[in-house]
């Protein structure tokens, strides 16, 4: 009975070829034969799918009777040819990226430069601190590049000397045995992480390791204009690595809401009382703004919901410019009247008013 190659891959029959690789390459992590757990009846049978299903003619031919007669694979046994591999190429006639499929078990990531971990703290701001920009200093405890030595390792003026484990050439080529045949690794030297040398003498303060955990301060600058939510980001400012980049350092700022204004683009927005007859017959205001107090120009016959434009009070856009303070008119009602401000209302009433 012919093989269901899509289940043993867990994919769709229509699966595209990209999935069928990324479905393969999990499979091969988990079940290569020179991992603890690894299981070589499955990954041969899961090779065996991929050898099919990644060929275009093999597939269609399977997909239409069952089995792939150009090859290897269905009913021909699959997976003689694989001693073909260190060609690119593996005897039943697909590509076969080593690198790509087994980077982690056969050193094919070796080449990557480590990086440390990034950080992220959150800080709290006033509104009015988000509008105008303010500087903040934070302090953290992370694991920093020691300053005693800069990183090297090395007491101050001591002598480097070649590293005995790697003969000073950073790197430790081994030979791995499998099923597949004799494969030849390359590793960074743990003793002198990749280096080749190491010191004679070890500085004091890191042991040797040029990483040490301390506190250190960050002057954080948070520009004007920012908004709630917001992330600044510090390069270089995160955990630092053994011969490594440091990580980052992310900030991520919340602003406290105002009892009175609000943001809007480059814009501060409020409303204000106004009482019915200074509405009708004009009024000057004193309002409170971030900038302190100002006086406000009531216009006669001002509706309500009316906005009023105060210009560069609002949102700092460079050095000369700001945004507005829009000002929206909210026409207050009397909830009693006296009887004689009943009977002057009757009388504005029977003017038309």
């Amino acid at each position: 009975m012919s093989k269901d190659y899509y289940k043993i891959l867990g994919i769709e029959k229509k699966a595209s070829k990209t999935e069928v690789k990324k479905a393969f390459h999990k499979l091969a992590h988990k079940y290569h034969p020179d991992k603890a757990n690894g299981d070589e009846a499955k990954f041969k049978e899961a090779s065996e799918a991929y050898a099919v299903l990644s060929d275009d003619k093999k597939r269609a031919e399977y997909d239409t009777y069952g089995q792939a007669f150009g090859g290897n694979g269905g009913s021909q046994g699959g997976f003689g040819g694989f001693g073909g591999f260190g060609q690119g190429q593996g005897g039943q006639g697909f590509e076969f990226d080593l690198g790509d499929i087994f980077g982690d078990i056969f050193g094919g990531a070796r080449n990557r430069v480590k990086r440390g971990s990034d950080i992220s703290v959150d800080i709290e701001i006033s509104f009015a601190e988000a509008i105008f920009g303010v500087e903040r200093k934070i302090v953290l405890t992370k694991n920093s590049t020691c300053s005693f030595c800069s990183g090297t390792g090395a007491k101050k003026s001591s002598a480097m000397e070649t590293c005995s484990a790697c003969a000073g050439n950073g790197k430790i080529h081994e030979t791995k045995q499998s099923f597949l045949g004799s494969f030849s690794t390359v590793r960074a030297c743990e003793k002198c992480n990749g280096k080749g040398k190491i010191p004679k003498e070890k500085c004091k303060e890191c042991r040797g390791v040029g990483i040490l955990k301390k506190r250190e301060e960050f002057e954080i600058k948070i520009p004007a204009g920012i908004n709630n939510g917001e992330m600044i980001r510090l390069t270089g400012a995160g955990e630092a690595i053994v011969d490594g980049n440091p990580g980052d350092l992310y900030i991520k700022v919340y602003v406290k809401a105002h009892s009175v204004f609000k943001k809007q683009g480059s814009d501060l927005i409020m409303d204000l009382g106004v009482k019915l007859t200074d509405a009708l017959l004009g009024s000057e205001y004193s309002v409170e703004t971030l900038d302190g107090k100002i006086k406000v120009k009531i216009p006669k016959g001002v509706s309500h919901g009316e906005i009023l434009r105060v210009k560069d009070k609002g949102v700092p856009i460079s050095e000369r410019r700001r945004g507005n303070l829009l000002i929206t008119i909210n026409i207050k009602l009397p909830n009693k009247l006296s009887s004689k401000a009943k009977k002057l209302i009757e009388e504005l009433k029977g003017e038309g008013v």
